[in-house]
């Protein structure tokens, strides 16, 4: 077996593609098999110096890392540059050699240079990454509504104001981009959807890894004529043995920016002819769902699941970002291992904006920067973090103002994965 120093860790050349998919393919249990149209697809999009693989001492690739830039909306529908992180592998003949931190610390080192404010990332498992810096920021959770006891009236002809209509993937294409910009100023925890991902999520672009079905397409026009809401979803063919429709709607995407296009899609999704259960796909933790149908109990909670990680890779910046909405002053000892984002900070902050700079004076709140990027789109609570024993109050009554300049309302949400 190859010795931690026979292993080279560098950005992949065009010759190492085909090499590099292999391995991420084996590090996802996919087969290791690897196509043209794969290594087509790939070449057209991945960043080669933001792409590292390492290598052993034969040249095999045996470990895999992906980045590249997004933009991540802050609390107060501020954009902040974010390093999205992706296709992290490990192959497992050379795990627990130091691999994954090379790369890890490789790509952050090079995003704070950049000037990105922070990392995201989707964690596959949940105890390798607290050790980077990086926090669950946002949770994601799934509800199957049982159609017939929602009390809906299937006699209702449709929405009190505005209406619905069924599209193609051309139209989506064409009107979705826009809303999806709306939406995501909205919506705190949200990224940026690139061409290709409206792409492949119409077919035009399809992936060898997932076959393409065309799902339904459809838009809530308020009364004014002007697009709020766009819901994708698709349907199986299953019938019970009394040759009675028993069929599953599954949502794709609903994205809406009014209550109103919201209420309508959900209301339309549930009267489907044949459609007796809706799976609610990924939605908000704090999701209105259950409370836009009569019966709330129809819909019952599936799946939560933590979701989007954060990395603040620049504290000051990343503080001034987002809105707060009461008045506070704090001063924060952050602990980064990784020396990206360590240091005493003094955030003073209200409606009217906010500051944050280095400080010398007295830490009020000690915390890692992981439990910091967890605090700071607003879902996780300080207080319940002191309980845990992962935020150190050192002046009475700072996890107070914590919690307080912190939380939200409404909990962040991050609809899509990469």
């Amino acid at each position: 077996m190859s010795r931690r120093d026979d292993i080279d860790v560098r950005p992949v050349t065009e010759a190492d593609i085909p090499d590099w998919i292999r391995a991420l393919n084996t590090g996802f249990l996919r087969t290791p098999a690897v196509r043209d149209t794969e290594i087509a697809d790939r070449r057209s999009y991945m960043i080669p110096e933001r792409t590292l693989g390492a290598f052993d001492e034969g040249g095999r690739c045996v470990a895999t890392f992906r980045s590249f830039s997004q933009q991540l909306t802050a609390v107060g529908g501020g954009f902040v540059p974010a390093d999205a992180v992706s296709n992290v592998t490990v192959t497992a003949t050379h795990r627990r050699r130091g691999l994954l931190t090379r790369m890890m610390t490789k790509d952050l080192t090079a995003a704070k240079e950049r000037g990105d404010v922070v990392a995201t990332l989707i964690a596959a498992e949940y105890p390798i990454y607290g050790r980077f810096g990086f926090g669950p920021a946002t949770h994601t959770a799934e509800w199957t509504v049982d159609v017939p006891r929602t009390g809906l009236d299937p006699r209702r002809p449709g929405p009190d104001e505005g209406r619905i209509d069924l599209v193609d993937g051309a139209d989506v294409r064409k009107l979705g981009p826009e809303l999806h910009e709306r939406y995501r100023r909205l919506q705190p925890g949200a990224i940026n959807r690139d061409e290709r991902w409206w792409q492949v999520e119409t077919g035009v672009v399809q992936l060898d890894r997932r076959p393409w079905t065309e799902p339904f397409h459809a838009v809530y026009r308020g009364a004014d004529g002007e697009v709020a809401g766009l819901l994708r979803y698709k349907v199986d063919d299953h019938w019970g043995d009394a040759k009675q429709p028993l069929n599953t709607a599954t949502v794709l995407d609903l994205v809406a920016v009014t209550p109103a296009a919201e209420r309508a899609l959900w209301h339309y999704l549930c009267s489907v002819d044949w459609v007796v259960t809706v799976k609610s796909g990924m939605r908000p933790a704090d999701d209105l769902l259950p409370h836009l149908l009569p019966d709330p109990r129809a819909a019952r909670i599936t799946t939560v699941a933590d979701w989007l990680w954060v990395r603040i890779l620049d504290v000051v910046e990343a503080l001034q970002a987002r809105t707060y909405d009461t008045d506070g002053t704090l001063v924060l000892e952050v602990i980064d291992r990784l020396g990206l984002s360590a240091g005493r900070y003094r955030l003073e902050a209200g409606p009217d904006g906010a500051s944050c700079a280095p400080t010398r004076e007295d830490a009020e709140l000690t915390l890692d920067v992981g439990e910091l990027s967890a605090l700071w789109l607003g879902d996780a609570s300080a207080v319940r973090l002191a309980a845990l024993g992962r935020v150190r109050e050192e002046r009475p009554g700072a996890v107070a103002v914590a919690e307080r300049l912190l939380r939200t309302a409404r909990r962040p949400f991050c609809p899509d994965g990469f």
